[in-house]
């Protein structure tokens, strides 16, 4: 199957051979499983069974082009595995429910905890490899630091519904003795990048930058709410989602000791820098306003984030990131300013 199929389809069990092994992507229409999906593509992966809800139309882009075997609706996945029976090598669960102002948890622990709990079952009992998305959102505030020790993770304090959610599974999973024959939960930091625009108020600060200096040549940003951070200089550890799909795939080939791991630069930017290297891609000088950030999300806010990630580090991956500059230069020459996807 090249391309997007029809929306609200499931794909039937003619689409998948039982001769050939396949990897699942969940999650697969987002922002971080288009661009994992493509990856795969890249490094001559086809063999691709892609799971999420299928009927938004402001998601059909992130497909256009990837080959891929089949494609599930979410809410019927496990249903379709029982009747398909597909042989599968890996599982990457990028599917979440990523909206840090949905201040309803049981929305947040349907998709985020439940539905992951089904998804590290089935790669247990089958053998599967399984990789997922956890968050930086977990660590809160940053009491107690931002390493990406087992033992620390029943001490953190989440600031939203959505960090909370994670931070359950987290807890959950390095506690089951039944585990898949590898398993690696990634703590993403700030992602950025291509296959964003469906995000809307989610959508990553370049995002939102980049559409503001087109409209009106000025960025807005947040006031600092606190006396020890000056405006613009809320710091946080912004990665490029090409990084993020490669330490994924890297981690399922090579296979690690299982756990938590990490996944940010190491170094935190300001916000101020951010919007620099956002202009900077357009070849503009900066012009910066301060506005009062909403009520609805100020004692909730981190401040800073700083992934430590000398985990994933000693487990053997040397390559180097892209700094703040390079990301977001490539991302608003060769994708933005083009309307282009990964």
């Amino acid at each position: 199957m090249r391309g997007v199929a029809p929306i609200k389809y499931m794909a039937k069990s003619t689409d998948v051979d039982g001769g050939k092994d396949f990897i699942v992507v969940t999650g697969a229409a987002g922002f971080i499983g288009s661009c994992l999906v493509g990856f795969l593509n890249q490094q001559g992966y086809t063999n691709l069974i892609l799971v999420d809800e299928f009927d938004r139309l402001d998601k059909v882009p992130n497909l256009e082009g990837k080959i891929f075997s089949a494609a599930v609706e979410r809410d019927v996945f496990f249903d379709w595995l029982e009747e398909n029976r597909p042989v599968i090598r890996a599982f990457y669960h990028i599917g979440a429910r990523t909206d840090t102002t949905e201040f309803d948890y049981s929305v947040h622990e349907r998709l985020n905890v439940v539905y992951s709990k089904r998804v590290w079952e089935y790669c247990a009992k089958h053998g599967i490899p399984l990789v997922y998305a956890s968050s930086a959102a977990t660590y809160g505030a940053g009491e107690k630091g931002y390493d990406d020790r087992h033992d620390v993770i029943g001490e953190l304090k989440p600031l939203n519904a959505y960090g909370i959610s994670k931070n359950e599974f987290d807890k959950w999973a390095v506690q089951q003795a039944m585990q898949p024959p590898f398993w690696a939960g990634l703590k993403f930091f700030n992602v950025y990048g291509p296959n964003e625009y469906h995000k809307a108020r989610m959508a990553s600060v370049i995002f939102h930058s980049y559409n503001q200096i087109r409209k009106d040549g000025v960025v807005k940003l947040f006031k600092s709410h606190r006396p020890d951070f000056k405006d613009g200089q809320q710091l946080r550890d912004f990665v490029y989602v090409k990084d993020v799909i490669k330490v994924c795939v890297w981690l399922m080939q090579h296979r690690p000791v299982s756990g938590l791991y990490n996944l940010g630069t190491g170094q935190a930017r300001s916000f101020e820098d951010l919007v620099r290297a956002t202009y900077a891609g357009l070849d503009m000088g900066p012009n910066i306003q301060y506005i009062d950030m909403p009520e609805d999300i100020r004692d909730k806010y981190q401040y800073f984030t700083e992934a430590n990630m000398g985990k994933l580090r000693a487990a053997g991956y040397v390559e180097p990131f892209y700094s703040l500059e390079e990301g977001v230069g490539d991302y608003v020459r060769n994708y933005l300013s083009k309307g282009a996807f990964l």
